[in-house]
């Protein structure tokens, strides 16, 4: 990897605040591409052209990548190749041009209220850590929407009963503040209870039984287990409660906009997949219960 390309990485981590995970991604994809070109290790950053770039994608396109990870491979290129023009250490940006993969468009997997309501409608012993803990895990992420990562990084100083609000520290180190229900404040006042009864203070909101902050594999365990038991076999991970919470929101005639800032999304375009989730709802329930559907076959 050239000195160039770590300048670039650090750009992205330390100024851009890009995750962790973007930016080991973005390295691997620029160290594929410095390989292809320059097996022995000369790369020339300033020399690639668009026709390199081409060659390149149809080579990682033969090694098995799909859209999604072809469409990454540009992006890269084409943010390092920007990140060089601005230092004028490159003429051109070689992969502004370059095509991006389509990607055919999936419709992320929600729960319906009806199964939302089987999952948090269930007796829980109320004086047991864990179970008080667990069952809040998932009523948060369906009822705030906020990501995984964002409910392990919570902080307790952030939840607040009051005004029934959370703070939430989000992509890029941005914050947002999400509204809560009654139900949910008094399942976060009784987990409170028993959480600094049986650990003490913390900084943290979720931890563990031993007061260290949650874990994501344990989440992911806690939300599988409990929409598994409702919706049978599948892919239950806490996404899909985020999913579900949008698509609720949008079902119940929230405003598209009001939906986004409650995710958390940089554009309106990541939030307008749930408009098309909401229609293949209303389609559904249509063929199911309209007479002349069921009789037509739909």
């Amino acid at each position: 990897m050239t000195n160039e390309t770590e300048h670039f990485l650090q750009h992205l981590r330390l100024e851009l605040n890009h995750s962790q995970l973007t930016v080991a991604a973005y390295g691997a994809d620029l160290s594929l591409f410095e390989r292809f070109l320059a097996p022995g290790g000369d790369f020339d950053a300033e020399s690639v052209t668009a026709a390199d770039v081409r060659a390149w994608l149809v080579n990682r396109s033969a090694h098995g990548d799909g859209p999604r990870t072809l469409r990454r491979r540009v992006q890269a290129l084409r943010a390092f190749y920007k990140y060089l023009m601005q230092r004028g250490l490159a003429a051109t940006n070689p992969a502004a041009d370059v095509e991006l993969a389509k990607v055919p468009q999936r419709l992320p997997h929600v729960m319906r209220p009806r199964g939302m309501d089987a999952v948090l409608d269930v007796e829980v012993d109320v004086t047991d850590f864990a179970a008080v803990r667990d069952h809040l895990i998932v009523m948060m992420l369906y009822e705030t929407g906020i990501r995984r990562a964002e409910l392990i990084g919570l902080l307790d100083r952030n939840v607040s009963t009051t005004s029934c609000e959370i703070k939430v520290h989000g992509k890029r180190d941005k914050e947002r503040v999400v509204p809560f229900g009654d139900e949910l404040r008094s399942w976060i006042e009784r987990y409170r209870a028993l959480r600094d009864e049986s650990v003490g203070t913390v900084e943290n909101f979720f931890v563990t039984a031993t007061g260290r902050p949650l874990y994501p594999s344990l989440v992911y365990q806690v939300v599988h287990t409990r929409l598994a038991a409702v919706g049978g076999a599948g892919q239950y991970s806490p996404h899909v409660l985020r999913h579900s919470f949008a698509s609720a929101l949008l079902a119940d005639g929230a405003g598209i906009n009001s939906v986004k800032e409650l995710l958390g999304h940089e554009s309106l375009a990541a939030t307008q997949v749930y408009t098309h989730v909401t229609l293949s709802e209303l389609k559904h329930n249509y063929k199911l219960a309209h007479p002349r559907a069921i009789k037509k076959g739909g």
